[in-house]
């Protein structure tokens, strides 16, 4: 099936690179191409990734081997539709390209990834490409499906058109690959140019008229199943069936994770508890007992016991974007967020922003309207990441009864849920409205999206996606997560005080450091049905949301009186409902992440943004959740 079609290629204007003088690679091709997955693949684990000087777009580089002697720097430019200025994403490939990028080394070649399944499209981005006159290899990517669908090219009239060689390429499956390093080599031993005209490729006005010639003259074929994704579209982008359809979807996604996912986080729990069991006498009887399983490992474990149901999550989630329905999920919101000053180019962010809000927030780099920009970035901390879950998941189980409704298909807990993220939607939402109207007001502009053809995900591209997410989870456990606990187990030690016997001993908890500082915090957190134990847990969250669960796992570990009891049991001893459901508005609504303030520092370039946007949340969190206890005290 792969086949790398070569023919004499045009020559820059300047001299060829001389043998051996190939040491620097660009990839560059439009939104979901699959350059990204084709990084990886040449890549490996050799990558780092850093912001180019100046700018906050984001630089992916990696070491290539396979070519010459040497390795080799391969630079993965954005994901961009053309070279014209109208984006940052698209200023700096044009600075990259041209080898006037600060700090970053002038490329002497070009890989162009393209979309097989949408060529004619995409060959527009080919023309100004391969008009900076570099040596181009043209990478026609998911071929394998194009053909699977009845799809065609002649990539050899392809390459005869556009004056440089042309390869079919799966990225997903590693097929065809083995043209990258052969056409690198044969670039690098050249020594003598061998001048070819320079195809006419046109100017900007009609580059999308020479697309559709060079596309027709290549017998290019699309797919067949182009006409199937049509009606499937038909249904799924309706303006009544598609938002209810959506909302099914998202309705039985929760359901699944508190169906399949509790029963699995509670099979989780016993397996950590067991191990905690196993280990406590092999460890010596006193402090060092003490710190390692009831705080360390306690602490920990209370959030990882979590991580079956986040992952089942996240595996739904990467279904739905490898079969390409989040690509139509975003032009169903797009006519909802049009009537709040945004477009649909700020669903991506919000999207990506249910994993986590700091690559979310650096994902905003591709809405050109500043203004709309900034709206987006100051509204995405109120869309619920994954942190917030161990939060929802251990309140939810330990005050919303298992009830379910409408001859058991829905329950109780998935409502609540469901509840939560709605809540933390029309949050962002509103408050978008407000600043779309008043101090970011902006004009329209507009949204374009490539629509991928439905595709079945490959179980390859779902495992790394999870082994992913677990990897980004557990390394939160294991350094901020140990650390605070370790703090707070080492708090509640002090100061210490003689026994009758003379010999020294731990303090009641509540009278403690972190009990006095707990206490002193109190008063202002009671009128939503917090206790100090809550109160310690928000403080300790603003370094990262989960830590929430780890200090309640330790404080409650620590105290005698909730000691034998699991975590639910502890919080069901000292909470109301109200108070639960207080916290979890609370949760929704507040800025409890030190590394998103951070990031919004870092784009908006100044502290005067995040430090309104803290501020904002904490005071939205603060009255909702007071408003929350008190409704439901007087209900009560």
């Amino acid at each position: 099936m792969s086949s790398c079609c070569s023919t004499p290629t045009f020559e820059p204007p300047a001299a060829p690179p001389s043998e051996g003088q190939i040491r620097t690679v660009v990839l560059i091709g439009p939104p979901n191409s699959g350059k990204s997955t084709l990084f990886n693949r040449l890549t490996g684990l050799r990558q780092k990734v850093a912001n180019y000087p100046g700018v906050t777009v984001e630089q992916r580089m990696g070491l290539m081997s396979g070519v010459g002697l040497d390795e080799l720097t391969l630079i993965d430019l954005p994901g961009i539709y053309s070279l014209s200025p109208y984006s940052e994403d698209a200023r700096v490939s044009i600075d990259v390209l041209n080898g006037k990028m600060p700090g970053t080394p002038k490329p002497d070649a070009v890989l162009l990834v393209l979309d097989s399944l949408h060529l004619t499209r995409q060959l527009m981005l080919a023309a100004p490409v391969l008009a900076v006159g570099l040596p181009t290899l043209v990478l026609l990517n998911m071929t394998d499906l194009m053909e699977a669908r009845g799809g065609h090219v002649d990539t050899l009239k392809l390459a005869r058109e556009l004056g440089a060689p042309v390869a079919q390429i799966s990225a997903v499956n590693g097929t065809g690959l083995d043209a990258v390093p052969l056409f690198l080599n044969r670039q690098a031993s050249q020594s003598a140019a061998k001048p070819l005209t320079l195809p006419v490729l046109g100017n900007a006005a009609s580059t999308h008229t020479w697309a559709a010639q060079v596309s027709r003259r290549t017998g290019y074929h699309a797919p067949l199943s182009a006409e199937s994704s049509r009606k499937l579209d038909n249904l799924l982008l309706h303006r009544i069936w598609g938002p209810l359809l959506f909302l099914a979807v998202v309705v039985g996604v929760f359901e699944v994770v508190f169906a399949v996912g509790q029963p699995l986080s509670d099979g989780f729990g016993d397996i950590l508890a067991y191990f905690g069991t196993i280990a406590r006498p092999l460890l010596p009887a006193g402090w060092i007992q003490s710190l390692v399983i009831d705080g360390v490992w306690k602490g920990v474990s209370s959030v990882l016991v979590f991580l079956p149901q986040i992952l089942l999550l996240f595996l739904f989630i990467g279904v739905l974007e490898d079969s390409g329905y989040m690509a139509r999920a975003a032009l169903i919101a797009d006519r909802v967020m049009r009537t709040i000053g945004l477009n649909g180019k700020a669903f991506i962010p919000l999207l990506s922003a249910y994993a986590c809000a700091v690559p979310a927030i650096m994902s905003t780099r591709t809405i050109e309207n500043k203004r709309d920009r900034l709206a987006t970035i100051l509204v995405t901390p109120f869309m619920t990441c994954s942190a917030r879950l161990p939060v929802y998941l251990l309140l939810i189980a330990a005050f919303i009864p298992d009830r379910y409704y409408l001859h058991g298909l829905i329950g109780l807990q998935t409502l609540v849920m469901l509840g939560l993220y709605v809540a933390g939607f029309v949050a962002a939402f509103t408050t978008a409205r407000l600043l779309k109207s008043s101090i970011l007001k902006s004009s329209d502009t507009p949204f374009i999206l490539e629509l991928p053809q439905y595709r079945m995900p490959t179980l390859r591209s779902l495992a790394l996606r999870l082994l992913d997410r677990a990897r980004i989870f557990l390394q939160n456990a294991g350094k901020i997560i140990v650390a605070v606990t370790m703090a707070l187990w080492m708090l509640a030690q002090l100061p210490m005080i003689h026994t009758a016997n003379g010999a020294l001993s731990a303090p009641a908890l509540a009278d403690s450091l972190i009990g006095r500082i707990g206490r002193f915090i109190e008063p202002a957190i009671a009128p939503l049905g917090f206790n100090w134990k809550i109160g310690i847990g928000l403080v300790s969250s603003v370094l990262a949301r989960e830590v929430m669960v780890s200090t309640l796992g330790t404080l409650y570990g620590a105290d005698p009186s909730t000691q034998t009891l699991n975590l639910h049991a502890a919080l069901r001893h000292d909470m109301t409902l109200g108070g639960a459901l207080a916290l979890m508005i609370f949760f929704a609504f507040a800025m409890q992440c030190t590394s998103t303030m951070a990031v919004v520092r870092r784009e908006t370039n100044s502290w005067k943004w995040p430090t309104i946007q803290f501020l904002y949340m904490l005071v939205l969190a603060y009255v909702s959740a007071f408003a929350v206890n008190h409704i439901v005290m007087a209900f009560m």
